[in-house]
This record gives C-alpha cells, structure tokens and sequence, in this order.
C-alpha cells in the first residue's frame, strides 16, 4: 500500500480549493467527494493546480443505482459515466460509488435486481475508461445494499473494483469477513464504537486497524474518511504508527 491519502469529506464545508489546499500538507492521495462545493463537473480544473494523487467518490446524494423505476435508474449510470470521463481526465485511479439504498423494504428484492443491472452497466463503461469503478460496501441501516460479502463473487466476475470500508463493516459485525474474503482495490479508514457511523478519527474506537492494515493488498489505495478535520492529523499519525 502506498502512503494513507484523505477525503475532502471532512471539508465540504470549504470550497475545493481549500480543501486541497489544506490537504495536501498532509499527504499526497486526495479522494474527492464529488458534491456540492466539490463537485468536479464544476471544479474539476482545479485538481490540476495541485501536485497529488486522487480518488474520486461519486455523489452521494441525487443518485442511485438500485432504483426500480429505469429510466431513473439509468440517470444515475450517466452521471457516473460523466464523472467517469473527469476521472480520466485528472489522473484518478478509483471512482467509488455507493451499491444504493432501497427505502421501501418489501421492494428490496426488485431493487436488487435493479442493482444487478447497474453493475453490469458499469462493467460494460468499466473497459471504455482508465479510472477503476469500485463498489462500496454500505453500513448497517436496513435500506442499504452491500451490507455483508454475498456481492464481492459478483463483483469479481464482472470485473468491477472493491472498495472497503472498514467503518461499515464493524457496524455490520463483518470486518474480518469482508478482509479475508474480498480483494479491496481501495480502503476508506475511519473509526466508531459498533453501532454508530461516526466517521470517527482511527484509533478512537473498536475497529483493529492492525489487523486491518495487513489485510491491504501492497497495489491498493487507502484514505481516511473521518467527519472532522480535526481527525485527520491524528488519525494519520495512529496508523502511520501501527
């Protein structure tokens, strides 16, 4: 594994630049959370005043692949595709996006099979463009998919990246499940005390980040993606110490 980057999400307060700015005194590996003030369909040219790596989340809000209703569901595979196109365009290595929610629970059967064909949509935009397309495992709220290791076989047949993230998996109770048995591209860091999603800085809480730090793979990337900046510098010392 090359040296821990970080997430502007601790930042979206600022604007990109900031961001980076700040960011960037701290590390090389940047992974932009492309939303709002970091939206790189509209701020994209400013990666370019920056001598850094980077990893591209895809938006978390206004978008979802598991959408039953198509032509909604398509909307959200075009706007990846776009995304996917400034990712070539910036040098990123990974775009991650999130396997989508489901908020009506007797649809969560149809909205899988929804999922099933966004991933195959990626795929197929997978061999149009450099950036790996990686899927997120999601936490532990019931509308979520990707919540335990049923889907990395099916993403290891399509030829779609895997992204870790570690917080998640403790809330699921399948940490050392998820490392043993998928082969992450990319690894998001952050802390919490089991039940909460707390994006907490690393080492604050229950997760073993020894046990988690063995488990990446030497070509994988790996940012920390904790709520407060004020986590970063600490959290990147704790694991830089491990």
């Amino acid at each position: 594994m090359t040296r821990i980057g970080v997430s502007t999400y601790c930042l979206m307060d600022r604007s990109l630049g900031d961001a980076l700015e700040t960011l960037s005194t701290e590390t090389d590996l940047v992974e932009v959370l492309s939303d709002s003030r970091h939206s790189l369909f509209e701020y994209a040219d400013v990666c370019t005043s920056f001598d850094l790596r980077y990893t591209v989340h895809a938006p978390t809000t206004d978008l979802n692949i598991a959408l039953e209703n198509e032509r909604m569901r398509l909307a959200s595979i075009r706007v990846i595709e776009d995304l996917a196109g400034v990712c070539d365009r910036i040098g990123a290595s990974v775009l991650v996006v999130h396997p989508g929610v489901c908020t009506d629970l007797r649809r969560m059967a149809a909205s899988a099979r929804a999922l099933r064909r966004s991933l195959d949509d990626l795929a197929r935009m997978q061999t149009g463009c450099a950036v790996t397309l990686a899927v997120e495992n999601m936490g532990s709220w019931p509308c979520c998919h990707f919540r335990d290791t049923a889907l990395l076989p099916v993403l290891e047949e399509l030829g779609l990246g895997f992204v870790l993230d570690v917080g998640h998996a403790r809330l699921n109770g399948n940490l050392e499940a998820f490392c043993t048995a998928g082969d992450p591209v990319h690894f998001h860091l952050h802390d919490n005390d089991g039940t909460t999603d707390l994006h907490a800085g690393c080492g604050t809480g229950t997760i073993d980040f020894s046990a988690v730090l063995d488990a990446v793979p030497p070509r994988a990337t790996a940012v920390i993606e904790v709520q407060d900046a004020g986590a970063v510098r600490p959290s990147l010392a704790y694991l830089n110490g491990i």
